[in-house]
Formats: structure tokens, sequence, C-alpha cells
């Protein structure tokens, strides 16, 4: 049996060009201004945003916070990068690309989510039929906040 996936895809439009858009989601010292639900980032790497680079995020997300240590395992600057945390045998990914909008200085910006569970258990699965449509939706309202705070701090930027 194939191993449950829990995966969310949104796009947005944001009035900026990449580079902006780029500053805001690779400039970790500025994510918990920029970024409402994040409430705390500890930078583990030195250096600049590369693969590789390591944090620990504290997100407040359905009135709980959670901590997570995140890694760059793919990056490819102003086009997209991939990051993902690992807890209790799940597996976060989350993918941001970039795309261009030629007929303005804008940015077709999609956020890609997923969990993967490796080894679930019978109850797990149960869980995850029974309460998975829920979780869509709360990840897929993360997701939208996260793609309008990008938007708002890029064309902030874009604006001076």
């Amino acid at each position: 049996m194939d191993a449950p996936q829990h995966v969310v895809e949104l796009s947005r439009r944001v009035a900026a060009p990449p580079a902006a858009v780029w500053e805001v989601i690779t400039d970790l010292d500025h994510a918990q201004e920029r970024l409402s639900q994040v409430t705390a980032l500890h930078v583990i790497t030195a250096g600049p945003y590369a693969l590789g680079t390591r944090w620990r995020e504290t997100r407040r997300m359905m009135g709980a916070s959670d901590t997570q240590e995140l890694v760059v395992v793919a990056n490819d600057p102003l086009r997209s990068t991939t990051l993902e945390a690992v807890e209790g045998g799940t597996r976060y990914t989350t993918t941001v690309r970039l795309e261009s909008l030629d007929e303005s200085a804008a940015t077709l910006v999609t956020l890609r989510f997923s969990a993967d569970i490796a080894d679930p258990g019978r109850l797990q699965r149960l869980a995850l039929k029974v309460v998975g449509p829920l979780g869509l939706k709360l990840t897929e309202k993360s997701l939208r906040t996260e793609l309008d705070d990008i938007a708002a701090a890029a064309e902030a930027l874009q604006a001076g």
C-alpha cells in the first residue's frame, strides 16, 4: 500500500519582479517581520541562502505553535527553492516556484506543500481518512496567508 500523502498547491500573482520575491523568500533574517505565521527563526548554518542552508523555525498555526528544523534540499536562484523538514516519520516538503510574467514586472508564485508518512500504522491511516480533508483545508488556508505575506513584502520592496 502506498504511503498516504497530503498535497496542496496554490499560486498567486505578485506585482513585483522575481528578484524582489526571491529576496523575500530567502532573506531568513527578515522572515519573522515579513511572514505573519513565523514567530521565531534561528539560522543554524553560516553564509548566504543556498543548498544545505538550515534553520529552526517556529510558526503559529491553528492557535498552536510548532518548531521544525528546515533544510534547503534544492535551489535554483530566482526560479525555485525546496525545503524539507522531518518530524516523527513524516517528511514535509515545500517548494516555491517563481515564474516571471513578461507583460509586467510581475511574478507568478506557486507554493507546493506535501506531507509524506513513511510507514503509517493502521491508526494513522484511519486518522488521515477522517481528518485528512480538514487538514487539507487548514493547510490551504495557511499557504494562502503565506502567499499574501510574500506578495505584500515583495511589493513593498519593489515600491522602495
